[in-house]
């Protein structure tokens, strides 16, 4: 690689901008969608890239938010810039601690890129350059701040910080609005990416975000408090795992339901939550949520789950509508087994509470969807004329935080304890929801199928503006 080949790579102004600045400690927010960690990890690449050349060693780690998110950013960002530059690397992969994995480039001269889940421990694991990706989102933000910064005391060590804001109540949020303090501060929200060149339409992603709050937190950049959401964004964040949601990954356990019935003919979802017990662990295994599967379809969806499933409760929303369905199931798998809950606000309130308790504990965990993410969010607990807390969300075409109710309802089945029945699964089939019975489906068109695992991640690489 020449010397001035790093230069000649195409940015936009706004990734040049932080590429450029040679700031010893800087920060930066970035809206979703605009390849930050894809920016970052190019001034990483370079430095090694350039080490190298003049015979020097440079010592890089990136501390992410978990291993996907570190895989992401070795994958989709140093090894695409080291391969762009045409600098020879040799990629490892090993067991840096007990059930922790470290991804690791190194060039020829030595230099060396290392990616791993951000803690406290592989905070102070090294005495090196740092990256922080996706800083507010990390747990205990505060803890590995303190292990961090004296490793990077050494003259000569950098620190980079990136993220999207996170409400306030973090690290990053102390970090990126101090004053007079030596750092060196960028922000590009999703109109300054647009405006820099940044191929995105604004108003197909705010329409496609469907959370107003989402929208001003992650793409305009504001800093909410979240305090009118019942669960913040860094609750959910911090129990979402790219294996939840994967039906596939069952493992025989004793499971628990929660139901919230809907008409099927409005913008309601009928929400199906299924989670398994593993040790104090509730992992959902899956999310059926769909506006239009009505009232004759859902008792079938419901005995499919409980085929496919060891079902040991499931609690399901009585409230108006709800009295049929809930007897119908009462009578078809057992009373024992199907507890109906009328949504009264005494009601909602102890399914609110313990629901945020598990979050709190980090003892569920949630596949990765924006639609999941945003409907935990869209929940609100006010306070009515009487003073008496209430829960509201605003309805949109993804309902009104429908599968918040049965994430809620599934835990408090699983609040119930665990008791011993009879099982004998269904057979699988291939995608796990076609196994419906044919005789009450048939003619009926109905599909079905779990949210999608979403990747999400902003190591994508950016359309035009770092094409090589």
């Amino acid at each position: 690689m020449s010397s001035t080949a790093a230069v000649a790579l195409p940015l936009y102004p706004y990734q040049r901008r932080w590429v450029q600045d040679e700031a010893r400690f800087k920060i930066a927010m970035f809206a979703r969608q605009c390849g930050k960690t894809f920016t970052s990890t190019l001034e990483l690449a370079l430095d090694c890239a350039r080490a190298d050349v003049a015979g020097q060693r440079r010592r890089w780690v990136i501390l992410s938010r978990g291993e996907r998110q570190a895989r992401e950013a070795m994958n989709e960002g140093v090894k695409l810039h080291l391969q762009a530059l045409q600098a020879g690397f040799a990629a490892y992969e090993y067991e840096w601690q007990s059930g922790i994995k470290a991804l690791e480039v190194e060039l020829p001269g030595g230099s060396k890129i290392t990616a791993l889940p951000a803690n406290p421990d592989t905070a102070r694991g090294f005495s090196a350059n740092v990256l922080l990706d996706e800083f507010a989102f990390h747990q205990d933000s505060r803890a590995i701040w303190k292990a961090l910064f004296p490793v990077i005391s050494k003259p000569g060590l950098k620190l980079r910080v990136i993220s999207t804001p996170n409400g306030k109540g973090n690290k990053f949020y102390e970090l990126m609005t101090g004053k007079d303090d030596g750092w060196s501060r960028h922000s590009t929200d999703i109109y300054q990416a647009v405006a820099d060149g940044l191929p995105r339409d604004i108003e197909e992603l705010r329409r496609g975000a469907g959370d107003p709050d989402l929208w001003a937190q992650e793409f305009e950049l504001q800093w909410l408090d979240g305090a009118s959401a019942w669960l913040d964004y860094d609750l959910i964040d911090g129990c979402d795992h790219p294996d939840a949601g994967r039906p596939e990954l069952y493992q025989g356990g004793p499971c628990f339901v929660g139901v919230d019935i809907a008409s099927g003919r409005g913008r309601d979802l009928f929400v199906v939550w299924v989670l398994e017990q593993v040790g104090d662990v509730f992992w959902t295994r899956e999310v059926i949520a769909d506006n239009t599967i009505g009232p004759l379809q859902q008792p079938e969806v419901l005995a499919d789950v409980f085929a496919r499933y060891r079902v040991l409760r499931c609690c399901m929303d009585q409230t108006g509508m709800g009295e049929t369905p809930v007897a119908m199931a009462r009578q078809r798998h057992g009373a024992s087994r199907v507890e109906g809950v009328l949504f009264t606000p005494p009601a909602k309130l102890a399914l609110a509470t313990l629901g945020k308790e598990r979050f709190e504990d980090r003892r569920i965990r949630l596949p990765a969807t924006p639609e999941v993410r945003a409907d935990l969010h869209k929940l609100q607990k006010v306070t009515g004329p009487t003073g008496a807390p209430r829960f509201v969300a605003d309805s949109d075409g993804s309902g009104h935080a429908d599968r918040a109710w049965a994430c809620f309802l599934a835990l408090s089945a699983g609040s119930q304890g665990a008791g011993a029945i009879g099982y004998t699964p269904a057979l699988r089939h291939p995608r796990g929801f076609d196994n419906l019975a044919a005789s009450a489906l048939a003619g009926r068109g109905l599909q079905m199928r779990a949210d999608a695992q979403y990747a999400g991640g902003d190591g994508a690489l950016p359309e035009a503006g770092c094409a090589w």
